[in-house]
């Protein structure tokens, strides 16, 4: 296969043409346009707009299109999301639904404009007190489906969203439980949407496998994922409960036998290599809900 051949396919069309669906924007010019986009931006990934797409006219027709309220997020994701479950569907055994969030930041003379995502620390004044600000920008969460050989098919779901303010964790913990607060009022409501949204799209739950950080050991997380019949592997953060209350998940896998080591190497911050063995274990366990959730969750 020649460079870039993988962007040609035999018929001679251009991948990004079997990304889009013309018929989801309101003009079919808005479409075709993006198709236009879409290729320029690929073909010089990583360089401005103007370089994308090289003349005068081709760029003023982008920043158009970028600001024209005809265009709509569900518009532009409608082709891919239609292209992902046809890949699913052409695939088979398990695939992996990596779910995760970036942040886009951005410099705008009018922050507000486009909101803000995080706070951060912009260390002390004179008079050595901290200073904080808020970063400009946008959220994404998304569900990437990925086959167990690590072939990407697409997203199968994903959400945007900004703050427009910012309350302090810590001190917020001090007058109230995070684990009372009800999951459909907090921004971790995005873990289950994505679950939600992502079979919806692709159907077949039971061979999906949504994989997540810290962020999604999420006792409704689980709930969900049985109710709809699927599976799911995250990475905990809280040591849970666990048999019939009277222990947690980390006491009880700690008396279950070695399955196995495994040896991973790992760089160090003085560029050492160092060799760990992880000890596996596996065992089929209940785990409870939290203690202010009992009522509610099985």
């Amino acid at each position: 296969m020649s460079a870039g051949s993988e962007n040609f396919p035999p018929d001679g069309s251009h991948w990004s043409e079997r990304e889009v669906n013309v018929g989801a924007f309101k003009d079919a010019r808005l479409g075709n346009r993006f198709v236009e986009l879409l290729r320029c931006l690929s073909d010089r990934m990583g360089g401005t707009i103007p370089l994308a797409c090289q003349d005068w006219a081709s760029t003023k027709a982008a920043y158009r299109f970028f600001s024209n309220p005809r265009v709509e997020e569900g518009d532009i994701l409608s082709g891919h999301f239609d292209a992902t479950r046809t890949r699913y569907s052409a695939t088979g055994g398990t695939v992996l639904l990596l779910q995760d969030t970036t942040e886009f930041t951005y410099q705008r003379r009018n922050p507000h404009d486009v909101g803000f995502t995080k706070s951060v620390n912009s260390g002390r004044d004179s008079k050595g007190r901290l200073r904080h600000h808020a970063v400009c920008g946008i959220l994404m969460h998304s569900s990437l489906a990925v086959t167990t050989e690590g072939l990407p098919l697409g997203l199968a779901a994903v959400k945007f969203w900004n703050r427009d303010k910012f309350k302090g964790t810590a001190q917020l913990k001090r007058k109230i439980n995070p684990t009372r607060v009800p999951i459909e009022t907090k921004e971790s409501i995005r873990w289950l949407d994505n679950l939600r949204q992502s079979l919806a799209l692709l159907g077949q739950p039971e061979r999906c496998v949504h994989v997540g950080d810290r962020e999604s050991d999420i006792y409704e997380l689980y709930c969900l994922a049985r109710e709809l019949g699927t599976h799911f592997v995250v990475r905990t953060v809280v040591d849970r409960l666990a048999g019939n209350g009277g222990h947690t998940v980390k006491s009880e896998m700690a008396a279950a036998e070695s399955a196995g080591t495994h040896v991973i190497e790992l760089r160090g911050d003085d560029d050492a290599i160092e060799r760990i063995t992880l000890d596996i274990r596996y065992k089929r366990i209940h785990v409870r809900p939290p203690i202010g959730k009992q009522k509610r969750y099985p």
